[in-house]
Formats: structure tokens, C-alpha cells, sequence
């Protein structure tokens, strides 16, 4: 009996890593679009997390045929009034910016505020499906930002978030605890029964 396919609305690997881990207990098999040869780049102009995660799954499920599963996340400074939030992955200027511009431009913008710099990750995980209604699912982490980096797992900000109940960043902790914590864990796990319903297993 063949396993149904979940399709992975994104090729970045890190995302791709910690959804793959979060749901190896489920009886599917998991694709992305490269696996399928998919293509397919979705603007995000939504005014929400919840609305750049619907039009990505849905783009995805309506191209693929599959159910698709899509999330979309930002980092939320309360210092900077809640930027760069959904604007997290666009944030630094530069027009190729990596992932350290990135943390490099949110320290320039914190420079000179009282600490500590409270924040939280915030996730919203969408899962589409040909003729269903799409469903949402979220997830929250608080820290705060610290001003150097510390730690080399994880992507994006994680080198600058630290976790204050476990004095670590992000980026210190293992997969598995990563898994326990993270904003996208929480909103993975959170989608578990929309998936099993969506994928009738």
C-alpha cells in the first residue's frame, strides 16, 4: 500500500529539516518541489502570517495535485514595535542579503535601545488540499534578542534569540530540543490532526 504524499511548499533546506523531523512518526512520504521537478515561486504580499501561508499552500496544492503544506513565520522585537516581523526574511537592504545581513541589520536597528530586547517567534502553518478548505495552525516562542551571536544550528535569527528558561539561543539548542520549542514546531505539531484528516491516515 503506498504512503500518501505530503508536499513541502519550500526548498529551504533548514525549514525543510525541522518539518521533516517534526512528522517522521507519520505514515506519508514527504516531497518538495524539487523532489517533483515543481517550480513554482509564490508572491507573499498578505497583510498576515496566516495569509502568506494560505496562498503558498494553495498554489502548491493546486499545482501539484497533493496536499501541501506551507508555513510562514517573522521575528517580532518589541523594541522595534514589532518589526521586522512579516517583513523578517526582507529585512536587511541589501537586495541578495544572507542570513547574517540579516541579523547584522536587526542589531544596527536595536543599537542604542535599552535592553533587555524582548521578541518572540511567531508561525503559521497552512495545509491545502484539492477541493478542501484550507486550515491554519500556529505557534509562539518568546526570548529576547542578544547582541552576538552564539551557536551554529538553525538558520535566520536564530544565532541571536535566546531562550531565557534555558540561557541558550536558539541556535545552541539540539534538533530535538528545537523541535520541542520552536515557534514551527509548536505550529507543526498543532497541524498534526489537520494532516491525518487531510491525508485520510
Amino acid at each position: 500500500m503506498t504512503k500518501p504524499k505530503l508536499l513541502l511548499a519550500t526548498n529551504n533546506p533548514g525549514k525543510v529539516a525541522e518539518i521533516l523531523a517534526l512528522l517522521v512518526g507519520l505514515p506519508i512520504e514527504l516531497v518538495t518541489p524539487s523532489m517533483i521537478g515543481l517550480e513554482l515561486d509564490v508572491p507573499e504580499h498578505g497583510a498576515t502570517y496566516a495569509e502568506n501561508a494560505m496562498v503558498k499552500a494553495e498554489a502548491f496544492a493546486h499545482a501539484s495535485g497533493l496536499v501541501a503544506l506551507a508555513d510562514d513565520s517573522g521575528l517580532e522585537v518589541d523594541a522595534l514595535d514589532g518589526r521586522p516581523g512579516l517583513h523578517s526574511h526582507r529585512f536587511a537592504p541589501e537586495p541578495d542579503a544572507t542570513d547574517a545581513d540579516r541579523r547584522r541589520h536587526l542589531l544596527r536597528n536595536l543599537a542604542g535601545k535599552p535592553r533587555p530586547w524582548e521578541a518572540r517567534f511567531c508561525a503559521t502553518v497552512a495545509v491545502a488540499a484539492p477541493g478542501q478548505r484550507t486550515r491554519l495552525a500556529v505557534g509562539t516562542c518568546a526570548g529576547e534578542i542578544i547582541p552576538e551571536e552564539r551557536g551554529s544550528n538553525g538558520f535566520g535569527y536564530d544565532p541571536l534569540f535566546l531562550i531565557p528558561e534555558f540561557g541558550r539561543t536558539m541556535a545552541e539548542l539540539t534538533m530535538d530540543e528545537k523541535n520541542r520549542l520552536s515557534h514551527r514546531a509548536r505550529a507543526v505539531n498543532n497541524a498534526i490532526p489537520i494532516l491525518r484528516e487531510a491525508l485520510g491516515i
